[in-house]
């Protein structure tokens, strides 16, 4: 499921890219905007944005989403022209006029409305249909037992051509960070498309500010080109072409040789980068945090004093300067240090790399016996990070038996989670897919979240309620208080340690003067040629 590589994912966009190894033409060095961007991508495996897991690069530049928030934490509107309520519970959504898809037919509330309904229905099996789990109606279309009974969410409702309003389950005061770029199980899809997906799907129809020329293929280049009749901000590019790849290290050597001009790396790439790249490093922060979790049913780490003083035992710094280059963030919070009102610090003591402290918390609460595994997915660009802290946990705490494990596989690695198998902490992350810590929280930290399984199935009502009271703020800043008061009852209870804040790494030809970034990702629409 999505979600779950989200969670497990390495700091890195460029670890989840399992990226079909084909090369791009060579690029010149003195073209300009009109010449595509050769972009380097993860094989894409769906153009419907409800149901898509690897296509965002190429999804996010054909379609525009509701609002954006910008570099400075604000936020504004993009196809929406508004996004209004006054209980946080029922918001009017006013589209901009004269929006329009890439055959030119206008975007309307009906188009949105329709698309959500299809991607929430249960039966339609969508992978992003939970990005409207908090639209009344929901639980309906997708009952946990039995079929369901509706196949229209009860919440939506057209007011006209260009208005149409959202009863949530509850008030929601973040809902317009909901509605940006990475929930792209909020695109609209043109009237018709629905009628006939696969149809659709081979030459996709999208809003946003690039359309692609000639359909697409999962292992050929994929041209894009600016929108002629984009009503938004005009593209700074003319054109971009999509490269998929299945091996990132032909991808760098290619973008070394000039012929690809972005490539998302590992952050245990970043040193190497910097010497073969120079300036052409670009570190964007972004919405994810990286977590080691913990069989919380396990009688081995059901005191919270194992859990603390193994996190004071990982000396966060020396491991982001030796395995990431310093390009990662050590985490002082449950959220990226780029959320809107992270509370940085709120970890306190227990984020801090203290190993006499660390080793006495553990003796005061009986030691820890029996062999002890450092879970993590082989081939992931992940082992260099697991070494490290095994031999830490060794060194700092007497653990003679910590061992770094891989799992063959994804799939192996999150079967042995699921199954309660795993002997020691585990690899687990969370990427947002909307910059706000309610995502996070939820997800994670809450027991029907998508990630919980990353903390080990935590559970506790009263931060439930916390989160729920946050949402539901009178305004902005009061949520961003609530989230921190979330995050600090949480922290009582330390189920799972914060390792670092994400910022996802990307490498480009002479061509690119400038990367911009919509949460981690790249902006392509807003990409700079150099002169």
């Amino acid at each position: 499921m999505h979600s779950k590589a989200r969670l497990v994912a390495a700091a890195s966009a460029a670890v989840a890219l399992t990226l079909t190894g084909c090369s791009a033409g060579s690029a010149d060095d003195s073209a300009d905007a009109a010449e595509p961007i050769q972009y380097a991508v993860e094989e894409p495996d769906s153009m419907v944005p409800g149901n898509q897991f690897g296509s965002y690069a190429i999804l996010e530049t054909i379609f525009s989403p509701l609002t954006e928030i910008s570099e400075d934490g604000e936020i504004g509107y993009v196809a929406a022209d508004s996004v209004e309520s006054d209980d946080a519970k029922t918001w009017t959504i006013t589209l901009r006029d004269g929006w329009t898809f890439h055959d030119g037919t206008p975007v309307t509330a009906q188009d949105y409305v329709d698309t959500w309904n299809y991607a929430a229905y249960g039966p339609n099996a969508w992978v992003n249909g939970a990005q409207l789990a908090n639209v009344v109606g929901y639980a309906e279309m997708n009952p946990t037992e039995g079929e369901a009974t509706v196949t229209e969410l009860a919440g939506l409702t057209v007011v006209d051509d260009l208005t149409f309003t959202v009863e949530l389950v509850a008030p929601d005061r973040q809902y317009p960070l909901q509605l940006t770029i990475g929930q792209t199980g909020l695109y609209p899809l043109p009237d018709g498309a629905l009628e006939d997906l696969e149809a659709w799907e081979a030459s996709p129809i999208g809003n946003g500010p690039f359309q692609l020329v000639d359909g697409w293929s999962a292992t050929d280049p994929i041209d894009a080109v600016a929108y002629e009749d984009f009503a938004g901000d005009e593209p700074t590019i003319d054109a971009v072409t999509f490269v998929p790849y299945l091996d990132t290290a032909t991808a760098y050597t290619d973008a070394l040789a000039g012929e690809i001009d972005i490539v998302a790396i590992a952050g245990s790439q970043a040193e190497q980068a910097r010497g073969d790249f120079g300036d052409h490093v670009h570190e964007l922060d972004a919405p994810g945090v990286d977590f080691l979790g913990f069989d919380l049913g396990d009688p081995r780490f059901a005191d919270v004093r194992v859990r603390q003083a193994i996190s004071m035992a990982i000396d966060r710094d020396a491991i982001n300067d030796a395995v990431f280059g310093g390009s990662q963030v050590p985490a002082t919070s449950l959220t990226a240090p780029s959320m809107p009102g992270d509370p940085a610090g709120i970890c306190g003591e227990f984020c801090e790399f203290d190993p006499a402290a660390a080793k006495a918390l553990l003796d005061e609460a009986g030691g820890l016996n029996g062999e002890l595994q450092v879970h993590f997915i082989a081939n992931w660009g992940q082992e260099d990070l697991f070494e490290a802290i095994a031999n830490q946990l060794r060194q700092n705490l007497g653990i003679e038996s910590a061992v770094a494990s891989p799992s063959a596989d994804f799939a192996a690695f999150t079967d042995m989670i699921a199954q309660g198998a795993a002997n020691g902490p585990f690899r687990a992350r969370w990427g947002a897919l909307y910059p706000s810590q309610q995502n996070t929280l939820t997800a994670v930290f809450t027991p029907t979240g998508e990630g919980n399984f990353g903390a080990g199935g935590y559970n506790n009502p009263e931060v439930v309620e916390l989160l729920q009271a946050a949402n539901a703020a009178p305004d902005l800043e009061g949520s961003l208080d609530g989230y921190a008061a979330v995050q600090e009852l949480i922290l009582q209870d330390f189920p799972t340690v914060p390792l670092f804040g994400n910022r996802y790494l990307y490498v480009t030809s002479d061509r690119i003067a400038e990367l911009h970034t919509n949460s981690g990702a790249v902006d392509v629409a807003e990409i700079v040629v150099a002169d």
